[in-house]
């Protein structure tokens, strides 16, 4: 698995499982002519894309940013999201010493079935929280359309993501400071309760910038999916949250980047600085 220290936190990409989905919903209005020199696509147009969760270790807590696939999806569910790879969370947790017991927090960017999958699971043919120790974290907004869903949004909201893991779920308006240095960031966009998560250790910053942009390929503020909910609300956020990294020096991390676990730009945006190369062979292309 692949890890990198961040001063005093370590960040392991764990194996939430993995999908190919269309290359042009995943860029929108964008031509593929302009996208694929950034972000190949195979002979069907669909690209290579990680669903894997973020272990964060710091001052003695085990956080995880978002859930992964989960392992429990039917055939219908597997075809229409593109999965071929559900997730190994537990295995990936016992390589570093760890149970989901010890997960002490949960950070959802959002609700979407292929984040939210794998906080439940299936016992005794019953629903129940993967993470039963934690505090799991979401923005109001997006709890509360989550139980009431939109026409658009509700094919990609299930229940049984949520039910069971009720009693443990907290919720915030428009930021939260998970521990000093984590923060979760409200923006809407992909989903009107979408959020973002920054690190921030000794001057430093690191974004996680979910599904505003879920590879390095949508840097550019105008690249949004075409799954976006609320796409102008997207390039608003997006343009905002670059333009500070870029001007700060911010590095950005990944949930579905096939290619790039960590991207650091330069000022101008167009020069890599610093990255962290996804190991290839845990792809299933």
């Amino acid at each position: 698995m692949d890890q990198y220290k961040f001063h005093d936190m370590t960040l392991t990409w764990l194996k939430g499982g993995f999908t190919l989905l269309d290359g042009g919903a995943m860029f929108g209005v964008v031509p593929k002519a302009l996208w694929s020199k950034r972000y190949p696509a195979d002979e069907l147009n669909r690209i290579e894309l990680s669903t894997d969760p973020i272990l964060i270790q710091f001052e003695g807590k085990n956080l995880l940013i978002d859930s992964g696939v989960g392992n429990r999806m039917n055939e219908k569910q597997l075809r229409n999201n593109g999965v071929i790879q559900q997730s190994h969370l537990e295995d990936s947790l016992a390589m570093v010493g760890l149970l989901t017991e010890d997960i002490d927090f949960v950070l959802m960017t959002h609700m979407h079935a292929d984040h939210a999958s794998g906080l439940t699971k299936v016992e005794n043919e019953e629903f129940v929280s993967t993470f039963p120790n934690a505090k799991i974290f979401v923005s109001a907004i997006e709890w509360a359309e989550m139980r009431n869903p939109n026409i658009r949004s509700r094919n990609t909201y299930w229940k049984e993501n949520w039910e069971s893991i009720q009693p443990q779920v907290e919720t915030f308006e428009e930021e939260l400071e998970v521990i000093p240095g984590i923060r979760m960031v409200h923006t809407g966009g992909h989903s009107n309760g979408h959020s973002v998560i920054k690190l921030q250790q000794n001057g430093e910053t690191i974004v996680h910038m979910a599904d505003i942009m879920p590879t390095h390929a949508h840097q550019n503020p105008l690249w949004v999916l075409a799954y976006d909910d609320y796409p102008m609300d997207s390039i608003f956020a997006k343009e905002k949250l670059v333009s500070e990294a870029l001007k700060e020096g911010h590095a950005f991390i990944f949930y579905h980047d096939a290619y790039y676990r960590l991207v650091k730009w330069d000022e101008t945006g167009k020069q890599v600085v610093e990255k962290l190369e996804r190991t290839r062979e845990e792809s299933l292309s």
